[in-house]
């Protein structure tokens, strides 16, 4: 049976859209230009860790979701979704390389028609100048005219339970209103609420203040934190009387460091334009894995231990809790600073079985209460619901918590 969709890119974007279309009862096919993508999809798992458990890909399989890699399908479908990746490339600037390799793979099947949606992460224009050339290029095709192109920013926060696919509003804003109403009537067989924007490059801008918002804001309780512990001040009782305000306050934690597939964006890369609070931001947030070295280095000190030679048990090494995505998570930078100290680390994590730090895997603790007894120190990174922590701070010799999850006096906060 032909197909009414595409999603091409079966990572964190790409997967959790093509359930959510499978769920509605579209014919949805998924393509990757990663033929590994592919086979995992294909045997009934999620190719990125943490994007969807197996089993929600096994009742996609069941419910009619077809990977293919025949680029022959995707000029078969009403709707081609791109989901590709842009993860930060050296020099910080998002790579497009992806977003370029599916768009050749779309662009020489493409059919009059068909509507073309990007969800990839990109700085505002790209739709437009980037994306754009290459489909006309490829297809002989016009935008806007013989086919319809739009941006919509993804919004997923995985995990959640209560702000799901269906009920998260979609922004859309297409290449002309036309575009842009052809992309709200399929999003609107998918969410309860679709918001149109004014274009392709304030659907792309608002990606970029939603996730500038989140890393500014934990740049500020990141400071807040280190000034709380030199003034001997508790923030997390600040925080938790602030979040009492009913208006002009919305509550962020600190912690090791910031993780996750969100990566701050500073689109101003034009002379005179840089986008300083983000880019101050960043270089706070970066330093919070070597903040929380120091702070481990202190507390072993004052306990007549050095790093070196220390013992030291990593709690939670994923980038949010309760999830297995490992995505830009902290720990891994945190483990390579000990590592260097001299330190002998070991992990636990109810969701990562395997961890690996300079290509060799860490030794993973069985027994969470036996090993935080015999680690000379306990490092709390993420805080999964699992943990006792109660039972793990009387069991530890030291514990020192970075998310502030410990109840008050029983451990070391950052």
């Amino acid at each position: 049976m032909p197909a009414d969709l595409a999603v091409i890119g079966l990572g964190h974007l790409g997967l959790p859209l093509a359930q959510a279309a499978v769920h509605a009862g579209i014919q949805t096919i998924g393509y990757d230009t990663d033929p590994r993508a592919f086979a995992e999809v294909a045997a009934g798992r999620a190719p990125v860790e943490g994007s969807l458990p197996a089993s929600d890909v096994r009742r996609m399989l069941s419910g009619g979701f077809r990977p293919t890699t025949d680029q022959a399908e995707l000029g078969r479908v009403r709707t081609a979704v791109i989901c590709a990746p842009t993860p930060p490339g050296p020099d910080g600037a998002l790579d497009l390389s992806a977003v370029a390799d599916a768009a050749r793979a779309l662009a020489v099947r493409l059919r009059p028609h068909t509507t073309v949606l990007l969800e990839s992460a990109v700085p505002p224009g790209t739709t437009e100048n980037f994306l754009l050339p290459i489909l006309e290029q490829g297809s002989g095709l016009r935008g806007g005219r013989d086919f319809h192109l739009a941006h919509s920013p993804g919004r997923l926060d995985p995990g959640n339970r209560t702000h799901v696919y269906a009920n998260t509003p979609k922004v859309i804003g297409g290449l002309t209103p036309a575009c842009t109403e052809s992309a709200a009537a399929f999003y609107g067989r998918l969410t309860d609420k679709v918001v149109r924007a004014r274009g392709t490059r304030e659907a792309e801008m608002t990606k970029v203040l939603e996730t500038n918002f989140r890393h500014v804001n934990i740049a500020l309780v990141n400071e807040m934190a280190v000034l709380c512990h030199d003034l001997g001040v508790d923030l997390w009782d600040v925080i938790r009387c602030a979040e009492t305000k009913p208006f002009g306050f919305e509550p962020f934690r600190p912690g090791p460091g910031v993780g996750g597939h969100g990566a701050a964006m500073d689109p101003g890369r034009v002379p005179g334009t840089p986008l300083r609070m983000v880019s101050l931001a960043q270089e706070i947030n970066g330093r919070m894995p070597q903040y929380v070295i120091q702070r481990c280095a202190t507390l072993l000190n004052e306990h007549g231990k050095a790093v070196r030679g220390a013992r030291i048990l990593l709690l939670g090494v994923t980038y949010k809790p309760d999830l297995a995505d490992q995505e830009a998570s902290p720990a891994r930078e945190i483990a390579n600073r000990l590592l260097d100290m001299g330190a002998q680390i070991r992990f636990h994590d109810p969701h990562v079985l395997d961890w690996r730090v300079r290509g060799r895997s860490v030794p993973r603790a069985d027994s969470l209460y036996e090993a935080a007894a015999g680690a000379d120190l306990t490092v709390l990174l993420q805080h999964h619901r699992t943990y006792d922590l109660q039972g793990l701070a009387v069991k530890a010799q030291l514990l020192l918590d970075t998310r502030g999850a410990t109840p008050a006096g029983a451990a070391h906060r950052l």
